[in-house]
């Protein structure tokens, strides 16, 4: 669906959803922060550790080069920030798979012991609200932000060639 998003009437509903989506997001930056804070780490480094916790957590621990592309860092300040979070205890570099040059980012149990320690206190509200979300409504919201994700992507995909070809 092509459709010009400065001469389209949106409808309150779909200037609403864009709201909320806007508002989550920076509720969810705003989260991030506090982790930092809890964890005594700046909010980039803070993402960087809660990005390299959840791969992990989800059994498909990150590179260092995929870290770079979730968090929108070039690889050399990647690679900086992996140093710092190292020499702060939070994360080590792994070479685990036959490829002795893929190296993986694990962290550490002090990093996870202090993200427990900060969802267990901070995560009371998210954590009830998505367990008390009927299952057809959690169904819906992960299908749509599964294309409203697409869609970011795809755009996001679409400005990285402009700038590589200066367009």
């Amino acid at each position: 669906m092509d459709v010009d998003p400065l001469d389209t009437a949106w409808t309150d509903v779909e200037v609403a959803v864009m709201q909320r989506l806007r508002d989550w997001a920076v509720a969810f930056d705003e989260l991030n922060r506090h982790l930092g804070a809890w964890v005594d780490l700046t909010p980039s480094d803070a993402n960087a550790l809660g990005q390299v916790l959840w791969a992990e957590r989800a059994g498909e621990p990150l590179s260092p080069a995929e870290l770079a592309r979730r968090i929108g860092m070039t690889s050399g300040a990647t690679s900086v920030l992996v140093d710092r979070l190292e020499a702060a205890g939070h994360v080590t570099r792994h070479r685990e798979s036959t490829d002795r040059r893929r190296v993986t980012l694990r962290t550490t149990e002090r990093a996870r012991r202090a993200n427990a320690a900060f969802l267990g206190f901070a995560g009371h509200e998210i954590a009830g609200t998505l367990r008390a979300t009927e299952p057809d409504d959690a169904r819906a919201a992960l299908a749509f932000l599964d294309r409203m994700t697409g869609a970011a992507t795809t755009a996001n995909a679409r400005l990285a060639q402009r700038a590589r070809t200066g367009g």
